[in-house]
């Protein structure tokens, strides 16, 4: 991967929110790595709900056998 730096145009409302979520000395890389692993780690969160409301849907209470 190349350390060429992108231009990413967003709006002032969003420059300055990205700034407020910035920490003193985090750079705005950083910053979007962070925000992108969080944003994982809750699709995977929410994934894995799913998966277990499914299965309890489909399972049977060991009081009905």
């Amino acid at each position: 991967m190349s350390n060429a730096s992108k231009r990413i145009p967003v709006t002032e409302d969003r420059w300055e929110e990205l700034n407020d979520l910035k920490g003193a000395g985090q750079t705005y890389d950083e910053l979007l790595k962070e925000l992108i692993q969080e944003r994982n780690r809750s699709q995977l969160a929410e994934r894995v709900r799913s998966v277990r409301e499914a299965d309890e849907d489909e399972l049977t209470a060991l009081d009905d056998l």
